[in-house]
């Protein structure tokens, strides 16, 4: 049947079918999916790493032990990836985001182990907290409405700023122990690796540039194996295939005090995650609601209760790869679900695991430092589009900011304060994400009525949007209360930037505020547009 013979349901499918179609639906061929997503892995697989050798040495196992859970957090990962990228009904946010084990926890695992309970006991108190945390997730997701654009941008850029001590690190060699430890040479590296994607960004050639950091890893790689600066000797240490034995450190044991402690860990990778989900979404150009955090705030909870069963921890949303979805434009979900089935088998083939693992710690410095920077630039770009004229929506950025960034220049700042604020703060994230959200609620939303949003402060530069009928009056008889920078001509209102400031009605005010606080009106073109239309 031709498409003009198909019936008035098959047509209206048919449009349906294509108004739903996300820029993160989109499916690539196999081979480019899986060179994406091993893009991805490279790029976490650090992180991944890092808190299982973090707690299998506070946990005082030896080197099997220690194996056992960096296979276990793989293969944990990989399918929690997986699902948060597919997504089932009501678990999964359908995004391409990275699943792994959440830093949140690294505090309060270790607290927990000093205590003397030992594996168990940590494992117990992820299982009950993220059960709980999976009944209250959808609770959670609703406060998306308080996440304009200032909110968001802000956050953004806080967790680009947040990551960079991470690629630092890593340029610098990775372990803070080793002798050669922020030597020149490693640093030369990571330098050279930057290089590199900063050269292969600029070949005309779609796959090359989107691969560029894959390929940069791949050749920084080559060029530390050449001079004898990575080793690849010890890739068969642990054997080519190993299923990761539930319950291998004995059955879970459980405490209130622990579980309590773990809850709060809980709360952080709910901010993390909503701001990594919100950060994805701004950045893929997607639609971001409520009912898709919520999905993806189960699939933490749903893949976090599940790992002490497979020796692993709390999983959330990686932020490092958020910047690589912005850096290889490559919007696709599936992208990640093929790193998450990479995951799985190095979770599953140690000696894939150690092949990657032996990648020099400079390579990926050198690589971070661009992923981390886009982050921060994607939300700087949000943070473009932000109305601050007649608003506080300045100040809220900058206390934010600072808020976010305090842990990261002093980690020792919440040192003397009790134990759960050090938990919720000590992640930059998490604090530009509380006090953003705060800052707007008290300064946007409320005790804030829409009449009186063109009152002034010392932090306020500019005009409003737009000035009421019954004030416009007032302003041309008395210049001295006009706003600096605006002038009189013609009987019209010029702001500094030399546009005229639209004249409204009261019903037309209200109907600008609220497009503004849902983003829809960020300059005087949206202003007049909304006006024409509700003229026309």
């Amino acid at each position: 049947m031709s498409v003009s013979q198909q019936s008035p349901q098959n047509k209206r499918a048919s449009s349906a079918a294509r108004k739903s179609r996300r820029p993160e639906d989109e499916r690539l061929p196999v081979g480019s999916s899986f060179a994406y997503g091993l893009q991805h892995v490279l790029t976490m697989y650090g992180g991944i790493i890092a808190v299982p050798l973090i707690i299998g040495k506070a946990a005082d196992l030896d080197g099997n032990g220690i194996s056992v859970l960096i296979a276990s957090c793989l293969f944990m990962g990989g399918l929690a990836t997986i699902l948060q990228s597919v997504g089932v009904p009501f678990f999964g946010s359908q995004l391409p985001l990275v699943q792994g084990v959440s830093f949140a926890g690294v505090a309060t695992m270790t607290s927990i182990l000093a205590g003397g309970d030992g594996l168990p006991a940590v494992f117990g108190s992820v299982l009950v907290a993220s059960v709980i945390g999976l009944i209250v997730a959808p609770a959670f997701a609703l406060i998306v409405k308080f996440f304009p654009p200032v909110v968001t941008g802000t956050v953004i850029t806080t967790i680009g700023l947040s990551l960079m001590p991470v690629a630092a690190g890593w340029a610098m060699g990775g372990d803070a122990e080793a002798a050669d430890y922020g030597s020149m040479r490693n640093i030369l590296i990571a330098v050279g690796t930057l290089a590199v994607v900063l050269i292969l960004s600029r070949i005309p050639v779609a796959m090359v540039s989107r691969l560029s950091i894959l390929l940069a890893i791949v050749i920084g790689t080559i060029g530390c194996l050449v001079f004898g600066w990575a080793d690849f000797s010890h890739v068969l240490d642990r054997g080519v295939f190993a299923f990761p034995q539930p319950f291998a450190f004995g059955m879970p044991t459980f405490s209130a005090a622990a579980i309590i402690s773990m809850f709060i860990v809980i709360i952080v990778t709910f901010a993390e995650t909503t701001a990594d989900i919100i950060a994805v979404g701004e950045i893929v150009k997607t639609k971001v609601d409520s009912k898709r955090i919520a999905s993806g705030l189960r699939a933490d909870m749903l893949s976090s209760a599940v790992s002490p069963v497979f020796n692993s921890f709390t999983q959330s949303a990686f932020a490092q790869n958020v910047g690589l979805v912005a850096i290889t434009g490559v919007k696709s979900r599936f992208v990640v679900t093929a790193g998450g089935a990479i995951l799985v088998i190095l979770g599953l083939l140690p000696v894939m695991g150690g092949v990657v693992a032996a990648v020099p710690s400079p390579v990926l410095g050198g690589a971070g430092i661009v992923l981390f920077g886009t982050v921060a630039a994607s939300g700087i770009r949000t943070l473009s589009k932000v109305e601050y004229e007649g608003n506080l929506n300045m100040i809220i950025v900058a206390v934010s900011l600072a808020f976010g960034i305090i842990p990261v220049v002093e980690p020792d700042f919440y040192n003397s304060f009790p134990s759960w604020v050090g938990i919720i703060l000590h992640s930059g994230i998490s604090s530009a994400t509380l006090m953003a959200v705060l800052l707007n609620l008290v300064f946007n939303h409320i005790g804030v009525k829409a009449k009186d949003r063109s009152d002034r402060s010392v932090f306020v530069a500019g005009t409003g949007r737009v000035i009421r009928k019954e004030e416009l009056q007032r302003l041309i008889d008395n210049e001295a209360i006009l706003t600096e920078g605006d002038t009189v001509k013609d009987g019209r209102i010029i702001d500094g930037n030399g546009e005229e400031v639209p004249v409204v009605t009261d019903e037309q005010h209200e109907k600008v505020i609220e497009a503004a606080k849902k983003g829809e009106v960020r300059n005087q073109d949206d202003v007049r547009r909304l006006i024409e239309e509700d003229e026309g």
